[in-house]
């Protein structure tokens, strides 16, 4: 850490800290660049900020209580009052250590590229390296059901005896909420087959979550469904390109305000047009790409992220993918070679509501979310 974020560590007493909870800010509609704030105050008063669902930054009882008052609302002035009183220390230094925290975290929201731990002096978390008291994001398979004429046999269905319902997924997502997790990726097999998905992600935006979607499906060549799902509040797109049919989707959705990401399954043939495809993407006003690599086609994704970094499309590698025709339980990642986040920044439930620690890791069940309680789901994946 910084000096200045140092000398603030120094001041703690042994105040009683700020209660721990997950505590939710969004910009105004009218705000020039958009922004979600999550914060998760931790038991001994430290903190977990979240800027978008991306950049995740460590802070000290201090900063975290500033981040607090911040996503309050709370006057610079009766914030300051607050701290001052609780650390004992001056007013006048709690005030000037108050703005510089706003100013820092402003510069942050509106400079995205900037580098939190060498500009500002933040202390980012590495979500693998550091343990958390949850994870950062659930990614929930509401089904593994897939598009008429997709072999069922490209979906681990056999794996789940049902499907839970509306009203179960509802208290997943309000519990995930309370466990203190802000962000939750919608995927299957189909998500946009189940006819309540609109009401689940408006759910997901009416509690504070960051929602995301990982879909392939034809509806999303629909401007009318597409617009619904902005209007309940989808946040981010992983997309599946799959064929001539996706590209009629992504007519509808690029041009939208939505940050997509387009997930392409690297076999031999997909090379041959790897680097038009890209270009063509990168024209259309995609905001970036996510890759996997079909058996043996591994040393490929050296070539596509060559191909992605000459057309300037940042690569998303920690989603799960859909399982499709073109991403059969066959890919699935082995459970010893398993993304290093998995079970740590995130979750994955299955349609029945069993918890793996990440998508392809079947074997390694760690409770049902709703028959189980959360602490032994956690501790069980430690």
């Amino acid at each position: 850490m910084s000096t200045f974020w140092n000398r603030l560590q120094e001041k703690l007493s042994k105040a009683q800290p700020l209660p721990p909870g997950i505590h939710h800010y969004q910009s105004p509609a009218d705000a020039a660049r958009p922004y979600r704030i999550h914060l998760r105050l931790n038991k001994d008063g430290s903190g977990i900020l979240i800027l978008n669902a991306a950049t995740v930054l460590h802070l000290n009882p201090t900063a975290a209580e500033y981040a607090y008052h911040f996503i309050k609302g709370t006057p610079p002035e009766d914030a300051a009052k607050a701290v001052a009183s609780r650390y004992r220390v001056r007013k006048t230094d709690a005030l000037r250590d108050y703005r510089l925290f706003i100013e820092r975290l402003d510069t942050l929201i509106h400079t995205p590229d900037l580098d939190p731990v060498s500009f500002l002096g933040f202390e980012r978390v590495t979500p693998h390296e550091t343990a958390l008291s949850a994870p950062l994001r659930l990614d929930c398979a509401l089904t593994y059901r897939l598009p008429e004429g997709v072999d069922a046999a490209d979906a681990p269905t056999k794996r789940v005896d049902r499907e839970l319902t509306t009203e179960e997924w509802k208290i997943v997502l309000h519990k995930a909420w309370a466990f203190g997790i802000p962000h939750v990726v919608f995927t299957g097999g189909e998500p946009t087959l189940r006819e309540d998905l609109l009401e689940l992600v408006d759910f997901a935006e009416s509690i504070g979550m960051v929602s995301g979607l990982l879909s392939g499906g034809e509806k999303l060549a629909d401007e009318s469904y597409v617009d619904a799902l902005l209007q309940t509040g989808l946040d981010h797109l992983l997309f599946l390109l799959q064929g001539s049919a996706s590209w009629d989707a992504l007519k509808v959705i690029l041009p939208k305000d939505l940050f997509t990401a387009v997930h392409i399954t690297i076999f031999p043939d997909t090379m041959k047009t790897l680097d038009a495809d890209i270009r063509r993407l990168a024209e259309m006003g995609a905001n970036a790409l996510s890759f996997t690599a079909a058996p043996g086609m591994e040393e490929s994704l050296a070539d596509a992220r060559e191909l992605a970094s000459s057309a300037g499309l940042p690569l998303v590698w920690d989603l799960p993918v859909p399982y499709s025709a073109q991403n059969p339980v066959a890919f699935e990642t082995a459970e010893e070679n398993a993304p290093s986040g998995a079970g740590k920044a995130w979750l994955y439930i299955e349609p029945d509501g069993d918890v793996l620690p990440s998508q392809g890791m079947p074997d390694t069940i760690l409770g049902n979310i709703l028959r189980d309680d959360w602490k032994s789901i956690w501790q069980g994946n430690a």
